[in-house]
């Protein structure tokens, strides 16, 4: 009988479909598997091109597959493959699996030592809210990343690998080039008139045909490939030549004033340093800028003001053609223009016109700052730029030679103000990106400055005032500059500087014989020897403070500040003596006074160490040793040369001190005991 409508499904054909099922989801995760794999092996086909064609010949095939790929952007393909993407896995009893040896099939077909694909693992689905907000998985380099060596050294190339090279050889026929050219054209502009051979006009008229031929050759080679060597040996040859056309116009036939040959000259330069700036060749444009610092000169008809204002103007006016460049030779050239021919004339006095000289120096020294601002920024070589700028303003510096004294000393001033506030605002600002005042170059013009000051000080004080300035300045730099260890340094050369000063001025044996002196000079003796012993006291003061100083070191600062100290109080004191008790009482009164004042001193170290239990050795050897320094005097100088009631009171005063301080120092160590006991 036949029944009509549907009918149940057999068990076995739902076993068929599920197995069906089955197959189709392995077949189609096995597809994507293997559309990952393709994908692999696309960026890794990619990534051997790369390195293969950046990395050296000699690296095996292993370590070029090793290298780590460059990071890409986001919308390029990845350069490492890509995660596998995440799934969720399967329902029980259709979890795939992969066919049995497929993944040691693929690592038997990487070369040995070969860093391969690694496997793709399970990760479970991510949930919502990492896919909307949380990091994705990213995929590692093959193997761990490779670190290129570095580069060696390259060997110094010898004399016969410089023959073999066409640059060079290049560059030595060019030289020789450009000199024949030029004795060229000097046969053509002296010997020739001297033969009488071709008319005045013919041969200038040549010269400057030439210079523009040799000119247009240079532009028209640099243009090319490997043209660049020549274009500047003929430029220069051509500026050159333009030179000497100007000097036989000039010195020669007299058809240029003086004046007009410097005003072809400049012209000349500008156009030599400008082709120089677009083509970025430093070389250029020092062989348009010597030339005509030598033949300045020349075309003023010697060393005077003239000259030196014309190569000032050019120094000025070729700075812009720096900008933006590292061209330190260049700039040493216009430094040495601008200050070699000012010197001639100082040390010449070849000038009457000192006022002007004064400007000119000056002008140099200020020149000379800007330009380093300016250029700093820009150059590796800040050092030498640093060097260069005080060499700039040594002109200045020496104005005093012609200069009024006055006049000298007031542009030291201004000059160090100047240097101080540039290094203020590069410490101000930081960035030495910005300023380029890297520490040593602040170093270099603070010493420019404090010497700047110090001549300062010379050209405008004499005798004690002298050393009276010198001393405040070592005192006060001491102060400011505690903290800095180059600071300190320059406080003590000002110190040194001023104690010489004093002890020329107050030599030993004004101490031993009474000299009379006026009361002026008694008043700035008296005051500088405050200062100069304020100014050894300071300074040890500001080096024992310091954390980078040894023990020994501040042992002997201390020790140095006691004698200056012992040597400036019997300068006080006796110079006091002398001034207003004459040579005969003041004289004996005051070395009392200085035996008395020394005595008094060590009682007050002594006293202090009581206090002071950190620093009581110290304390104390200084304090012993000034009262035996006191002592010594008294039985050595005083009872020899102080007589009548001088002598009794300088005695019965020191005994009874030591007496005091013996005492209480005794009685301070027992209570001391006890405390410690206790």
């Amino acid at each position: 009988m036949t029944h009509h409508g549907s009918a149940d499904p057999a068990p076995g054909d739902a076993a068929d479909r599920a197995v069906v099922a089955r197959l189709a989801g392995e077949f189609a995760a096995l597809s994507e598997r293997l559309a990952a794999a393709s994908a692999d092996l696309t960026v890794l086909d990619r990534v051997l091109e790369h390195v293969g064609a950046t990395a050296p010949a000699g690296d095996p095939p292993v370590r070029r597959a090793a290298s780590p790929m460059p990071p890409q952007p986001s919308a390029a393909p990845p350069p490492w493959p890509a995660p596998p993407m995440p799934w969720s896995p399967p329902p029980a009893g259709r979890a795939p699996q992969g066919p049995a040896g497929a993944h040691t099939a693929w690592q038997g077909s990487v070369p040995p030592g070969a860093v391969g694909p690694q496997p793709m693992a399970w990760r479970p689905a991510p949930s919502p809210s990492a896919i909307a907000g949380g990091p994705r998985p990213t995929a590692g380099p093959y193997g761990p990343p490779h670190r290129a060596p570095m580069p060696p050294h390259p060997p110094k190339t010898s004399f016969r690998d410089r023959l073999r090279d066409g640059r060079f050889v290049g560059k030595a026929l060019a030289v020789v080039g450009v000199g024949v050219t030029l004795v060229g054209v000097v046969l053509l502009l002296v010997l020739a008139a001297q033969a009488g051979i071709l008319r005045p006009e013919v041969r200038v008229s040549g010269g400057l045909v030439l210079a523009a031929a040799l000119l247009a050759a240079g532009i028209r080679l640099h243009g090319r490939a490997g043209g660049r060597i020549g274009a500047i040996a003929l430029s220069a040859t051509g500026m050159a030549t333009a030179y000497l056309d100007v000097v036989a116009a000039t010195r020669i036939y007299d058809w240029l004033p003086g004046w007009g040959g410097l005003l072809a000259s400049a012209a000349v330069a500008a156009a030599g340093l400008t082709l120089a700036r677009r083509w970025d060749s430093e070389h250029l444009g020092l062989l348009v800028l010597v030339p005509l610092i030598v033949l300045a000169p020349v075309l003023t008809a010697g060393i005077n003001l003239p000259a030196v204002t014309f190569l000032l103007v050019l120094a000025a006016a070729s700075l812009p053609a720096q900008l933006g460049r590292d061209w330190i030779f260049l700039h040493i050239a216009r430094i040495v223009a601008a200050t070699a021919p000012l010197a001639i004339v100082l040390v010449a006095d070849a000038s009457g016109d000192t006022w002007t000289v004064a400007a000119a120096c000056a002008t140099a020294a200020l020149l000379a700052v800007v330009s380093a601002v300016v250029l700093m920024p820009e150059t590796r070589r800040r050092v030498t730029l640093a060097l260069a700028t005080v060499a700039g303003t040594l002109p200045l510096l020496a104005s005093a030679l012609v200069v009024d004294r006055y006049v000298a000393a007031g542009m030291d001033v201004v000059l160090a103000i100047l240097l101080l506030g540039v290094v203020l605002i590069a410490q101000r600002l930081g960035e030495t990106t910005v300023t380029g005042m890297t520490e040593p170059v602040r170093q270099i013009f603070i010493v420019l400055a404090a010497t700047s000051v110090l001549l300062a000080t010379v050209a405008a004080c004499d005798g004690q005032v002298l050393t009276v300035v010198v001393a405040a300045l070592a005192t006060v730099l001491a102060v400011a500059g505690r903290h800095q260890l180059f600071a300190r340094l320059v406080a003590v050369g000002f110190a040194m500087i001023g104690g010489l000063a004093f002890l020329a001025q107050t030599p030993l044996d004004h101490l031993i014989v009474a000299v009379d002196t006026s009361a002026g000079d008694a008043a700035t003796t008296a005051i500088a020897a405050l200062l100069i012993g304020a100014s050894a006291v300071v300074i040890a003061w500001t080096w024992s403070r310091a954390e980078d100083t040894d023990v020994e070191i501040r042992r002997l600062l201390w020790v140095a500040a006691g004698l200056v100290c012992g040597y400036a109080l019997t300068a006080f004191t006796v110079t006091v003596g002398v001034a207003t008790g004459g040579t005969g009482g003041g004289f004996l009164a005051g070395h009392m006074a200085a035996t008395i004042c020394g005595i008094t001193a060590a009682a007050g170290l002594l006293w202090a160490s009581r206090r002071r239990t950190a620093e009581r050795p110290l304390l104390v050897g200084a304090g012993l040793t000034v009262a035996a320094a006191a002592v010594a005097k008294l039985f050595l100088f005083d009872l020899a040369t102080l007589d009548g009631m001088f002598r009794v009171v300088a005695f019965i005063v020191v005994g009874l001190i030591l007496l005091g301080v013996g005492s209480g120092y005794a009685r301070t160590l027992m209570t001391d005991d006890r405390v410690t006991g206790a």
